[in-house]
């Protein structure tokens, strides 16, 4: 077939080299000047460090296919996100572990101890059924944690009220009654020495894709196709006919400096008083390498709007509606395949994003045949 992938991030490299690799022929556009998306990471000209330009990414999963695919594609370096937060003027560890616990309440207990000391004393136990982020984290941990590193983050975050936010969220961050500081738990984690461009570059590397940059999409690049592999904003394909999905989106106030800024890679900022969310040094994020100066962002969470790069969908109760109905209109489209975090309206971590896209591959031969 002669397919036609609109987006060059991950799920469209991918998918193109699974099909690229299957016999097709397919002819990849992106509205932007280079490939890789929000996973785009480039050379600083002025200190050398290689910066993630859409915020910083790290690579983490449980599963070995996607762990030695992208290892086809590059060499992946050993890392571990060790985040650090900012509160109350004193620096802490995330996600919330038993150091935490025992600076915050001037403690030195045992796991089993700090078990049960939030559990007594902090976890709100009248909580039987939590149904807001609110009330899961106040049964999780109680008021004071819930105040000092989850209550004014989540706010600037998301930009409305913890209580107005589904439970799930919290859920996916972890708690841990050990000293265990790693951010995710995966058995593979890391970051490509040369920067996640330079990957995607190879993924699309083949003879059988043909790569167009700076092309935002037009009808007239769909004519020659005989399959659609979509993976923009779901509501920009049909041209936001039922209305706009709600979208948070991301401003980045660079600086550089001497020296090293702030000793880690992500430092968060939850105080209420404090308008950015976090602060992200570049350098720290390849500790492999060694350079005399430093590139920072601070990044602030605002509303989406239309000319803005989407980062994270809300999915609240109005957008899971308008959801079903842009999911519809996509079941009755024949011919496209709509992938990604954006296509799916879903926050997809960079593995999931890579074994959906080639579970896509097989599914898109299938319906070819059929």
């Amino acid at each position: 077939m002669k397919i036609l992938i609109v987006g060059a991030g991950l799920s469209g490299a991918v998918l193109g080299r699974s099909l690229a690799e299957d016999g097709h022929q397919i002819t990849v556009i992106d509205s932007r000047p280079h490939v890789a998306g929000n996973c785009h990471t480039e050379r600083c000209p002025e200190t050398g460090v290689m910066v993630h330009v859409y915020g910083p990414h790290i690579f983490h999963t449980d599963d070995a296919e996607v762990w030695d695919f992208v290892n086809r594609y590059a060499r992946f370096m050993p890392y571990r996100n060790r985040v650090k937060s900012m509160a109350g003027g004193m620096v802490y560890a995330l996600p919330i572990n038993l150091h935490t616990i025992n600076q915050f309440f001037g403690k030195a207990m045992r796991p089993e101890e700090a078990r049960a000391f939030i559990e007594e004393f902090e976890a709100d136990r009248s909580i039987r059924d939590p149904q807001s982020f609110e009330e899961q984290a106040l049964r999780l941990v109680g008021r004071g944690l819930y105040d000092a590193f989850l209550r004014g983050y989540t706010e600037k975050q998301w930009g409305c009220a913890p209580d107005t936010l589904p439970a799930s969220i919290l859920k996916r961050l972890p708690v841990r009654f050990d000293y265990d500081d790693n951010y995710f738990a995966h058995r593979f984690q890391g970051i490509p020495a040369e920067g996640y461009t330079e990957m995607v570059e190879a993924i699309l590397d083949h003879p059988m894709i043909d790569v167009h940059l700076n092309t935002p999409y037009a009808p007239h690049h769909a004519m020659r196709a005989e399959h659609m592999v979509w993976s923009g904003p779901l509501d920009g394909f049909f041209d936001y006919r039922l209305g706009r999905l709600g979208y948070r989106t991301l401003d980045f106030e660079r600086f550089t400096a001497d020296g090293d800024w702030q000793g880690c890679a992500v430092m968060n900022y939850p105080d209420r008083d404090v308008p950015w969310t976090r602060v992200t040094e570049h350098k720290h994020f390849a500790p492999w390498e060694v350079h005399e100066r430093t590139v920072c962002y601070r990044e602030f969470s605002r509303a989406c709007g239309a000319e803005d790069i989407p980062y994270y969908p809300i999915r609240l109760v109005e957008e899971k509606a308008l959801l079903k109905a842009y999911e519809a209109l996509a079941a009755r489209t024949e011919g496209v395949t709509f992938v990604g975090r954006l296509g799916t309206y879903r926050y997809l971590d960079m593995d999931v994003t890579i074994r959906e896209a080639l579970d896509a591959t097989a599914k898109i031969t299938a319906r070819r045949a059929a």
